[in-house]
């Protein structure tokens, strides 16, 4: 198949959107972050206007349509111990009272480099909503016990793919399938029949526990709302956790 392929030029972006979202600043938000962070991911999963209703007889799977499309998704970015940078998406499974949880084997690239360099900072983007929040912390794996009863909550088939596949490595064109009836053959799956799969040492979950969380809401003109948080060092009895400021767009 010959796919023409266009000559080099320069691509300019031209277009300017603007953005609206509640008015919002330092007197709107928690005293923790971790809390205003929960107040924004329930209302970008609250039902969109547009898609209110529920499930009836006539349509007893209705499920209304979210105000933000996979609210969980986030970018990742770590960083090897020389500061090389890599980023890529994953999926926020978890707000504890400690910080972010996700999950991802142990061996792939985003975990030799959180291994190496234990930091990492979180993105979130809701288009929908012109929000964004920034996350930036130290890192810690998630409690074995925690990552077994997060792993036998999954699907069948993503538990199997989690000992099929040897994350971030060079692999042959066929070679994942193989891997995946292999390790059906080896616990003994038929069909689609649920069955009892241990959690794999090498998968399990890690958290960000945040220095930094920024809030950001879309305005007109550019003139957008960002407030961050930062966690005081070593905080007086009498003092608040985080302090707490507002930053020019």
């Amino acid at each position: 198949m010959n796919i023409e392929v266009p000559p080099p030029s320069t691509l300019t972006i031209s277009s300017h959107n603007q953005y609206q979202s509640p008015p919002f600043g330092p007197t709107h938000v928690h005293a923790d972050p971790l809390s205003q962070f929960r107040l924004w991911f329930s209302i970008a999963q609250s039902p969109s206007s547009s898609e209110q209703g529920q499930a009836s007889a006539s349509n007893p799977t209705f499920k209304p349509k979210s105000r933000v499309q996979e609210p969980e998704a986030m970018s990742l970015s770590t960083a090897t111990a020389s500061g090389i940078p890599s980023s890529r998406m994953v999926l926020l499974k978890e707000i504890d009272d400690k910080g972010f949880v996700f999950f991802t084997n142990y061996t792939s690239r985003k975990s030799r480099e959180l291994i190496q360099n234990p930091n990492a900072a979180l993105c979130f983007y809701w288009r929908e909503t012109h929000q964004q929040i920034r996350v930036v912390g130290r890192v810690e794996k998630l409690e074995p016990a925690a990552s077994d009863q997060y792993y036998s909550s999954r699907p069948l088939n993503s538990r199997v793919g989690a000992w099929a596949s040897p994350q971030s490595q060079t692999i042959g064109e066929d070679e994942l399938q193989e891997r995946v009836e292999e390790v059906r053959q080896r616990f003994g799956l038929k069909d689609e029949i649920e069955a009892s799969i241990p959690r794999p040492e090498f998968w399990g979950g890690w958290r960000v526990i945040p220095q930094e969380v920024e809030f950001w809401s879309g305005k007109p003109s550019r003139l957008h709302d960002r407030v961050r948080y930062t966690r005081r060092e070593a905080p007086a009895p009498d003092a608040p956790l985080w302090i707490i400021e507002r930053l020019a767009p």
